[in-house]
């Protein structure tokens, strides 16, 4: 896909765009922008998709992404929402698991074009503080629903899994 300056300045303006829920990865690295079209006399429009259906933070982000838009350019700015396919973790980037890490939350384990990761039994989930893999999940839900709960059984620091959806 080959990309004009005035794309690459749109998506540039959309990776300043932080998640408000994990304020170190943007939307662009957690693959919720789907794409951008120009809109007829100048602006823009985005293709959002949620993290998960009914995410509170959802309505925000489209706010967050219209001005930051807005500030970096000129013309109209439009969300769609895109829910179709549904977002998956497949789409967060190489940058965005390493963010999530740095940040403290464990990224990801194993892929959902494996729909076996998502009814098998507990991950092994690397700790993101120490790398170790002794760790044990406390509880399937952590600070916001589409996160578990672990704690690592080496350093013994509690820590967030970005569950596989």
């Amino acid at each position: 896909m080959v990309i004009n300056a005035t794309d690459k300045k749109v998506w540039d303006s959309l990776a300043r765009v932080m998640d408000p829920e994990i304020p170190v990865v943007s939307i662009v690295d957690l693959g919720m922008v789907r794409w951008i079209r120009s809109l007829e006399g100048g602006g823009h429009c985005v293709g959002l998709s949620p993290t998960y259906t009914g995410c509170p933070a959802t309505e925000h982000i489209a706010r967050l992404v219209k001005e930051q838009l807005l500030a970096d350019l000129c013309g109209p700015v439009a969300v769609e929402f895109v829910v179709s396919p549904p977002w998956t973790t497949d789409w967060i980037t190489a940058t965005g698991r390493q963010q999530l890490s740095d940040f403290g939350i464990a990224p990801p384990v194993g892929s959902v074009s494996d729909k076996r990761v998502l009814f098998g039994a507990v991950k092994e989930v690397p700790c993101p503080r120490c790398g170790n893999i002794h760790t044990r999940r406390v509880s399937a839900f952590g600070s916001t629903p589409c996160k578990a709960h672990y704690t690592c059984l080496s350093c013994l620091e509690p820590f967030d899994y970005f569950k596989c959806l």
